[in-house]
């Protein structure tokens, strides 16, 4: 049993990993500040989830108050971090660079101070698939140098807290392993991703914004996969390693958009819009050294996580 602070915790993947290690008897001590970036009762809904375990204990507050993140590494024994907190999604980074900058650098930044005070076990940081920028090297291998020139502010921050996290490491012999997800989905996901407007718009027959020609492809991750991997990275030490966890399997948009067809069971109605700044071409991981080193299996496919998705969004979402 392990003492762990889930940063983010409110969120789509922060709510699952907690979940999760609840489930497998750790105590969780979440902290999420329920900012606005979606609708706040489906955090909401996700923290009723995880108040219903013993183990839980929830802190409304920023990751930027220093303050407020010291009081609770003094208030508990905390031995892990699982760093998840963060302003996410490309396009509205480039319209908000110093939010950007301030949650996900200076944030992550208290988090690695204390974690040197503390003297953690382990710190396991969310870093981003948005790194790997344009880079024509597929699949991504942790190794790419093409995380070296981001195209986008989020992925500038995401890869500035790699970059921290690799210091503290050097400097203070801080274990930090940190994963790069690829467009993670599912149950209690994000309402800005794509999995969730394709599902939404299928199902209330309002139009669906199809970015580019949709020869784009994305390696989606479905959430119990991607969670897996994010334990298995929480309870491994390696001193500093970085893991892509994907499915390794790329959809087109194209397709993508025809399984939601298949799935929901109507003709969707496709508006067809020039490609966005930031955009990529392709994510596609490389999963080999998570396989080695985790024991990472992802086993989901895309049509079948958007069909648990679908049936979860009619259940929990659809009035």
């Amino acid at each position: 049993m392990a003492d762990v602070l889930v940063t983010g915790v409110a969120g789509f993947i922060g709510s699952h990993t907690a979940e999760f290690l609840l489930k497998r008897g750790d105590r969780v001590i979440g902290i999420d500040d329920l900012n606005d970036f979606y609708p706040v009762c489906l955090k909401e809904n996700n923290l009723d989830i995880l108040k219903s375990y013993n183990d839980f204990v929830f802190i409304r507050g920023d990751i930027v108050d220093y303050g407020v993140l010291a009081n609770i590494f003094r208030k508990n024994a905390i031995s892990h971090v699982a760093h998840l907190a963060a302003r996410a999604g490309v396009r509205p980074s480039i319209q908000y660079p110093l939010i950007y900058e301030r949650t996900n650098i200076g944030g992550t930044l208290n988090l690695l101070e204390l974690a040197k005070e503390h003297r953690l076990r382990n710190f396991v940081l969310t870093s981003s698939s948005s790194v790997y920028g344009s880079s024509r090297e597929v699949p991504f291998r942790e190794s790419d140098s093409a995380t070296d020139r981001p195209i986008s502010p989020y992925a500038a921050t995401k890869k500035a807290t790699e970059v921290l996290a690799y210091t503290y490491h050097h400097l203070y012999g801080i274990n930090v392993n940190v994963v790069r997800p690829f467009t993670v989905y599912g149950p209690r996901g994000r309402p800005d991703m794509a999995p969730w407007l394709f599902i939404e718009a299928a199902i209330k027959g309002t139009p669906i914004r199809k970015f580019g020609n949709g020869t784009s492809r994305r390696d989606y991750t479905y959430i119990a996969d991607f969670v897996c991997g994010f334990v298995s990275a929480l309870d491994r030490v390696y001193g500093y390693e970085i893991f892509n966890l994907g499915n390794s399997q790329t959809v087109q948009l194209n397709d993508a958009l025809k399984i939601v067809s298949d799935i929901a069971g109507k003709k969707l109605h496709v508006v067809e819009e020039h490609s966005q700044p930031g955009d990529v071409e392709i994510t596609y991981a490389d999963i080999a050294k998570a396989k080695d080193k985790l024991s990472y299996c992802p086993l989901t496919s895309f049509r079948d996580g958007m069909q648990l998705f679908f049936e979860w969004y009619n259940e929990n979402i659809q009035q």
